[in-house]
């Protein structure tokens, strides 16, 4: 096992055990690579039929975030190694990691994850599909891949399409980041805490009268029972913007109109004028493509919306948008991004097409709904 995955069973009075999996590259913000998805697929495996396991909890290292998203250097140096191409390790790496989000959605045990500190990416894949999804008062959560030539996967044409009116595709346009309290209100969250280490909430779980007839409930209760009451949460951003937002959004009929409409917003609330910047540093072919998942997600099933998303995520590595944004964010840092095209209106409707055109015979996720 990788000392970047840390995998333990922790015992309980009832004399079964607490899976505990904690990503640990606290200097990388707990960036997820594939060696790292690989082991998480087959500890979650393992555990699924050994009966000793009660429930799964997931955490990162140190207070500073849970998952900052996928590690993309690596990614950088395959897409540098096979221009103009679907590389090998880029089908492998999101490959294992939308099977990971899927085994987590459907997994037959509890799923508890401590979402402290920064969600960012590919830890929101890791978060989205847990039984208990705690989110805390040092959460920090975004989707902000349009930054760097991508779009929001790992789900998340399942999940925005579903957020409370059109927040969801303001978020996934602008990359806007939220708190704990905009975690619930879009459901990627259940319950907020105050930050604190995870050891005191494992200690409380380890120490609790376990019936495996009930874990799920007491889990739940767990939960309710030690959740910030309402007036100590932090005051979320989306729920007192919905409307505007809604209104701003509404009537657009395309990517264009949409990335206009916020452009457009003559605002000098703080929070707003970071999502207009955000959207500014964007790529254009990024903007359709989060149009287009938002618009085809919201009538497709999680299995479908991954499989979508594969398709989509190689096609970005082919089409040097993804690596052109990496290199100028993290590789080079001049945050000049050379994007393929200079505007939203620039971008041919047949290049956003063949992001969602299959470059397989037999899609890699094909019979993801027979196996989890």
């Amino acid at each position: 096992m990788t000392d970047k995955l840390i995998c333990n069973e922790i015992d309980t009075a009832c004399g079964r055990v607490i899976g505990h999996i904690m990503l640990n590259k606290p200097n990388a913000l707990n960036a997820l690579d594939l060696d790292m998805a690989q082991a998480m697929q087959a500890t979650l495996n393992k555990w699924r039929f050994d009966n000793r396991v009660l429930f799964v909890v997931l955490s990162g290292c140190g207070d500073k975030a849970f998952c900052a998203g996928g590690d993309i250097v690596s990614m950088y140096q395959a897409m540098q190694a096979h221009k103009a191409t679907v590389p090998e390790f880029i089908e492998s790496f999101f490959t294992t990691e939308y099977r990971l989000d899927y085994t987590i959605h459907r997994y037959p045990k509890p799923v508890l994850v401590w979402g402290n500190g920064i969600i960012m990416g590919g830890g929101t894949g890791l978060l989205a599909g847990a039984s208990h999804r705690i989110l805390t008062t040092s959460t920090r959560l975004a989707m902000p891949e349009i930054t760097i030539g991508l779009y929001p996967d790992v789900g998340a044409s399942f999940f925005l399409p579903r957020a409370p009116g059109l927040s969801g595709l303001f978020l996934g346009l602008t990359g806007a980041a939220v708190n704990a309290t905009d975690g619930l209100y879009i459901g990627l969250g259940d319950y907020i805490f105050d930050s604190m280490p995870v050891d005191n909430v494992l200690n409380d779980l380890a120490e609790a009268n376990w019936q495996p007839d009930s874990v799920n409930q007491q889990l739940s209760s767990y939960c309710e029972t030690h959740q910030l009451n309402s007036h100590l949460q932090p005051a979320g951003k989306l729920a007192s913007h919905r409307v505007f937002i809604d209104s701003l959004l509404s009537s657009c009929e395309s990517a264009q109109q949409a990335v206009e409409a916020i452009w457009g917003m003559d605002t000098d609330d703080e929070w707003l004028v970071k999502a207009q910047k955000g959207l500014a540093k964007g790529s254009p072919i990024t903007m359709h493509l989060v149009w287009e998942q938002y618009k085809r997600g919201a009538a497709l099933t999680l299995e479908q919306c991954l499989a979508m998303e594969l398709t989509m995520s190689c096609r970005c590595a082919e089409s040097g948008e993804f690596a052109e944004g990496v290199r100028a964010l993290l590789i080079d840092k001049d945050n000049q991004p050379d994007w393929r095209y200079p505007s939203v209106s620039a971008v041919p409707a047949a290049v956003v097409e063949q992001h969602f055109n299959s470059p397989w015979q037999v899609h890699p996720l094909a019979n993801l709904g027979e196996v989890s």
